[in-house]
Order: structure tokens, then sequence, then C-alpha cells
């Protein structure tokens, strides 16, 4: 285990599930970010290869510009925040956090304020909640890293 020094003088052992968890964040955020690029730069080709239907590829095109910032936020956020994690970072879960509310912001406006549930089916609703969840366990994670000093 590699450490890091405290003002004291003591090391902070880093511990070995701190590795594993931010690889695992940051690979697991990289799928959004790649999501993300390729759907601006690629478009409706780039969905249509990966399954989506006319009617969801239209859904993302009538999206309004806040969005798409609120969707860059929120996959650009977590995958800053998974890499804070494994620099060690204590920005980590606060950057994991604004990446959450704003996902949780697209998540309201694809079934609460627009008919994209329905649109999207249930796949997406069970994937979204997948999403959440895994982000919320990554902001607990940082913070409890950060009260344990691991995180500075």
């Amino acid at each position: 285990m590699t450490g890091v020094s405290t003002m004291n003088g003591a090391r902070i052992r880093t511990p070995w599930h701190l590795w594993l968890v931010g690889v695992v964040a940051v690979l697991f955020n990289a799928i959004g970010v790649f999501d993300f690029v390729m759907s601006m730069t690629q478009g409706a080709a780039y969905m249509a290869s990966a399954g989506m239907t006319p009617a969801q590829i239209e859904h993302y095109h009538q999206m309004p510009a806040w969005m798409t910032l609120d969707w860059a936020v929120g996959v650009f956020g977590a995958f800053l925040g998974s890499v804070l994690i494994l620099l060690r970072n204590k920005l980590a879960w606060p950057v994991l956090a604004v990446s959450l509310a704003a996902f949780l912001l697209s998540v309201a406006y694809t079934y609460v304020l627009t008919d994209g549930g329905k649109i999207m089916g249930q796949q997406m609703a069970v994937t979204s909640a997948v999403i959440a969840g895994l982000l919320a366990f990554f902001i607990w994670y940082a913070w409890w890293m950060t009260r344990r000093g691991v995180l500075k």
C-alpha cells in the first residue's frame, strides 16, 4: 500500500479498495463520455448502431441545448470525479455529486417534462436506476475516503 502524509508526519495508508473502486468508476464513467462524444460527433448513425429506434433518436435530437449541456456536465463530471478518486483528491465527492444532480435532472426531463419515458422504454429506466445507484455509491465512497483522510 502507498500512503499519504499528514501534517504531523503520520502516514495514512491507501486501502487496496480505493484502486478497485477508482478503476471501476473510471471505466464505467468512460462509457458515458464515449457515448456522449459519439452521439455528438456521429449523431443518428451512432445512435442507430447502438440499437436506438428512430423515435428514440428523434427524442434526443429534440432535446433543448440546456439538456445537452446537462448531459455533458453529468458524464464529464462523473469521469473527472472518478479520476479524482484515483488521484486521492477530496474534490472527488463534490464533483461526483454535481454529476449525479445533472443526471437526475436529465431523468426528470425524460420522465417528467417529456414523454421520453414512454419512448425510451423500460430498459432505459433500469439503466437509469443502475447509473444513479452507482453514482450514489461512488459519491459515498469518495466522501468516506475523505473523512478517513485518504482523499486530501
